[in-house]
Order: structure tokens, then C-alpha cells, then sequence
């Protein structure tokens, strides 16, 4: 029989949503501070936890800033490939496509911010480097086949390879977030949106490669 003036014992706080916890303390920290700045002892802190906490889960202060940046990825290419699977043409499929990503950019201009960031040291900074070349690879990878399966399934082809239009989608997508960071004005949602209507439309051809237009 247990005696009820035991303390409980506490329960252990999940993994996953421990990293969840310090990615959006570290997101937060990071908007606010730059990375610089930021110090994991805050990170910790600011998600409830200790430094160890921390370490636990993610080898470096590169390497969590990098899964800030590789969640807020997922996150958008989630709500995309939702909406594509709701759709059957190839112009619906843009539209509602190039307004998800739109609203994800000009919604998020932390994100614009700090990927500038992370990719300017990338260049002096082989940690760093180590970081964001694999995550930025993989990104352009899952665009090229999200293009490629779009264009599959709604009885189209892609003007160029499905590689080539993953890198050149993922550019356009990363210098809009830059462009509309530093130019909110011109470079508004409206803008954004068609921008990468024009180039979905361009790459993801109406007709299967070979057929007749």
C-alpha cells in the first residue's frame, strides 16, 4: 500500500518536447540577442531548463540554431504539401502554394533575419558550415521532389530537372525572406506571392515533356 504522504515522483519531461521547448527559447533568444550574442545558459533558462538540458539534446550552439532554422522549414513544406494533396491542377496547385509560402515569409521575418545570419558566418566558420550545408541540401532536395510529385500526379513535367527546379525554388524562396526583411514595403506579401507564382508556373509545364502544347 502506498502511503499517501509519499511525494510523487516527478515525471521526466519528454524528449521531444524538451527540444521543442529550447528551439522556441532559442528562436526567441536568437531574434532578440543575434546569434553572437546568445548564450545557451539563457537558452536553457528561458525554456525552463539548465545548460545540461541543452547538451542532452544538441551537440553545439550551431547545431540548435540549425534546427530552428530546419523546423521552421518543415513547418512551411508540412502546410504545403497539405494543401497540394487537397488540389488536382496544376494551376490550383501553384496558387495556393505560392500564397502558403508568401504568408510564411513575409509572416516570419526572423527567419529571413537569422538565416541571413547563419549564412554569412557560414562562410568564416566551419562549424557552422557543418551545419547549415546539410540542412540546406536536404531543403532543396525535399523541393525538388515535392515539385516532381506535384507535377507527376496533376499529369504535368518540369521545364528543367527536377533537381535544378528544387534549387532554384529554395533560392528564390531564401532571397524573397531576405528581400522582404530588408524592404518590407516594396517587397510585400502581394509581391512575394507573385514572384514565386511566376517562377511555379514556369518551371511545373501544363503538358508532360514531349507532348504537344
Amino acid at each position: 500500500m502506498i502511503d499517501s504522504n509519499t511525494p510523487a515522483v516527478a515525471r521526466r519531461t519528454p524528449r521531444a518536447e524538451v527540444r521543442r521547448r529550447l528551439r522556441e527559447a532559442a528562436a526567441q533568444e536568437f531574434a532578440e540577442r543575434g546569434y553572437s550574442e546568445s548564450r545557451l545558459e539563457d537558452i536553457a533558462a528561458r525554456a525552463g531548463f539548465t545548460k545540461g538540458a541543452v547538451y542532452s539534446n544538441f551537440e553545439s550552439k550551431q547545431e540548435l540554431f540549425g534546427s530552428v532554422l530546419a523546423d521552421r522549414a518543415d513547418t512551411e513544406l508540412s502546410a504545403v504539401m497539405e494543401h497540394l494533396h487537397g488540389v488536382d491542377d496544376i494551376k490550383g496547385a501553384v496558387a495556393g502554394a505560392a500564397r502558403l509560402v508568401a504568408s510564411e515569409i513575409t509572416g516570419d521575418i526572423e527567419r529571413g533575419q537569422l538565416g541571413l545570419e547563419f549564412a554569412s558566418r557560414a562562410r568564416h566558420d566551419e562549424q557552422v558550415r557543418a551545419v547549415l550545408a546539410p540542412l540546406r541540401r536536404s531543403q532543396r532536395q525535399a523541393a525538388a521532389e515535392a515539385i516532381a510529385a506535384v507535377a507527376e500526379r496533376l499529369g504535368g513535367g518540369t521545364a528543367v530537372d527536377p533537381e535544378m527546379a528544387g534549387l532554384i525554388v529554395h533560392c528564390l524562396s531564401n532571397g524573397l525572406s531576405m528581400e522582404h526583411a530588408v524592404d518590407p514595403e516594396r517587397v510585400d506579401a502581394a509581391a512575394v506571392e507573385a514572384a514565386i507564382s511566376a517562377t511555379l508556373t514556369a518551371l511545373i509545364a501544363p503538358e508532360r515533356p514531349g507532348e504537344n502544347r
